[in-house]
């Protein structure tokens, strides 16, 4: 289970996210924006993981806002660097998110913007162009991307950017203790949305009836979502925000706890979801990963999770993803809510 030098893979995949720290050193006054307030586990993984490496490496966070809460015209002190969250929501799937970024940018030419790792996905070139002006605009943007195929695109579009290829901010969780045993032997937990592909409807289709399936949206119950969307009501209305800012934090802990308390009933996990993935990592549980639509979670596997043993990556599948043109054909043309791309 040992990497190179007798490092555990998972431990080595840590290490790499050390590079943030030469445009984020130790003891920077950050503003850390876009931290998601949802359902989706993958995203909570990343804003836990984002959210150790600030304690671990004494970064100071003066304020957090996400996309409900975060100002029109967000004033940030002279000094400050601007620190956006990573994910799988850079692109025209999620506008939202990505005009967020943009606006960052626009509205702040004289302050490090730094937009931890992510993975790139448009469906038209002409809005990745778009994106490319509001970028090369600016001379003091930090890309980090999470896989080669990000990393190519962005370095071509974006030549005012400094770019770098990193593993996603869930990693800083390694390791994460296991406290049971497991008592069955599989969990497929498999994306519901466009993003699926054929290979996991064929799972689901010769799997048989006593299969268990879920998803993010299925760890949860109702009061779970019943408190989130109080908690988004505050933030939106800007009344208590400081409250519910504190009280997402600790509920979100107790859904990583449940998601993780799930995945450790079973022997393996087969997932189409990369945080599936990367959370049977961090428990050193056996996986495999199946892709996705557009290719992210194959991406990823080839750029950082190849060396685990505990996973590896369903062989017998086509990815359908397809680069972007200026018409989008050939592409999804459905646009995902917002905070499911992960």
């Amino acid at each position: 289970m040992l990497g190179t030098n007798n490092i555990h893979p998972m431990e080595e995949l840590k290490g790499h996210l050390r590079q943030i720290l030469k445009v984020i050193p130790p003891r920077t006054e950050i503003y850390y924006l876009d931290y998601p307030v949802h359902s989706n586990g993958g995203d909570l993984l990343i804003m836990k993981g984002t959210e150790a490496f600030f304690r671990d490496n004494d970064i100071h966070v003066r304020a957090r806002y996400s996309i409900l809460d975060c100002p029109l015209s967000l004033k940030v002190p002279e000094g400050i660097t601007i620190v956006l969250h990573g994910g799988g929501n850079f692109g025209d799937l999620y506008p939202a998110h990505q005009k967020l970024r943009e606006r960052m940018i626009a509205q702040h030419p004289n302050h490090r913007i730094v937009i931890l790792p992510q993975t790139m996905f448009y469906k038209s070139d002409i809005e990745l162009k778009k994106t490319a002006q509001v970028f090369n605009r600016h001379k003091d943007v930090h890309f980090f991307v999470r896989d080669t195929l990000s990393y190519e695109i962005a370095s071509k579009e974006f030549q005012q950017t400094n770019v770098y290829l990193s593993p996603d901010m869930a990693h800083q969780l390694w390791p994460l203790k296991s406290k049971s045993k497991p008592t069955a032997e599989m969990l497929y937990f498999f994306r519901k949305d466009i993003e699926k592909t054929q290979n996991q409807v064929h799972y689901e289709s010769v799997s048989g009836p006593k299969a268990t399936f879920k998803d993010w949206e299925t760890l949860y119950n109702r009061v779970d979502r019943k408190i989130i969307r109080m908690i988004t009501s505050r933030l939106k209305s800007g009344k208590g925000s400081s409250f519910a800012r504190w009280l997402w934090y600790k509920y979100s802990d107790r859904m990583v706890h449940t998601a993780i308390k799930e995945f450790n009933q079973y022997q393996t996990i087969t997932t189409s979801r990369l945080h599936g993935h990367i959370l049977a990592c961090l428990l050193d549980q056996p996986n495999i990963l199946l892709d996705n639509s557009y290719g992210k979670n194959s991406n990823y596997y080839a750029a950082w999770t190849k060396s685990n043993p505990a996973g590896r990556l369903e062989s017998n599948q086509t990815s359908t993803y397809n680069k972007p043109t200026e018409t989008g054909k050939g592409a999804s043309t459905v646009v995902l809510s917002d905070g499911a791309a992960l």
